[in-house]
């Protein structure tokens, strides 16, 4: 995850109060990524971000809706999946996006504990959740794009077709403590562009 954009949700654009928030929330992410979430604290990050502790604290409350602030601010980054002109491929490339994300990115380290994170503090798992849910929206394009080439059925649900092709990657991640091989990343690719293109997706299959 990359979160480097500032938000600009402050009361002046480029003022005091947006350029503290943006320091203060940085701050966070980079000591979550150096520290974990059981080593970050509000004094840490505000002796990094240089805002006054007592800023932190009347803002943003502590170490959990301080995370949580940071990864909703993240989402401002302007991030979009590649795109091949093929449904596999993509796949695999978000596929290889998500594993290289928690492997061998720079951002590895906040990507991993963002995840512990959200396992310690429903708080935080909230904010995780839409963090994800805004991911898979914007990933959701390439099975749009697929149905519009013919690929799948036109009432393909893509974001599930997405969930599906990144599933076994956490899976292996931080369930089985598997190594991620290439070969895993294909099958997994191929399994839910194959299952796409059955019409497994379409609103006929939901059972919700």
């Amino acid at each position: 995850m990359n979160s480097n954009t500032p938000n600009p949700g402050a009361s002046r654009p480029g003022g005091r109060t947006a350029r503290n928030t943006a320091a203060v929330l940085q701050a966070t992410l980079d000591e979550l990524g150096e520290h974990g979430y059981h080593g970050l604290t509000a004094e840490r990050v505000a002796a990094r971000s240089g805002v006054h502790k007592a800023t932190v604290y009347r803002r943003w409350g502590g170490v959990d809706g301080l995370v949580s602030a940071a990864l909703e601010w993240s989402t401002a980054h302007a991030w979009e999946p590649a795109r091949t002109g093929d449904l596999y491929t993509d796949l695999l490339r978000l596929a290889e996006t998500v594993a290289s994300g928690f492997t061998d990115a720079p951002e590895r380290d906040l990507s991993t504990a963002s995840i512990a994170a959200a396992i310690s503090s429903e708080t935080v798992a909230e904010a995780l959740r839409a963090f994800m849910a805004d991911r898979h929206a914007r990933a959701a394009v390439v099975v749009e794009e697929a149905a519009a080439r013919g690929e799948v059925p036109p009432d393909t649900d893509a974001r599930e077709v997405v969930r599906a092709a990144v599933a076994p990657v956490y899976y292996r991640l931080f369930v089985s403590r598997e190594p991620v091989t290439a070969a895993d990343l294909r099958r997994a690719a191929r399994t839910a562009a194959d299952a796409a293109s059955r019409g497994l997706f379409t609103t006929e299959h939901r059972t919700d």
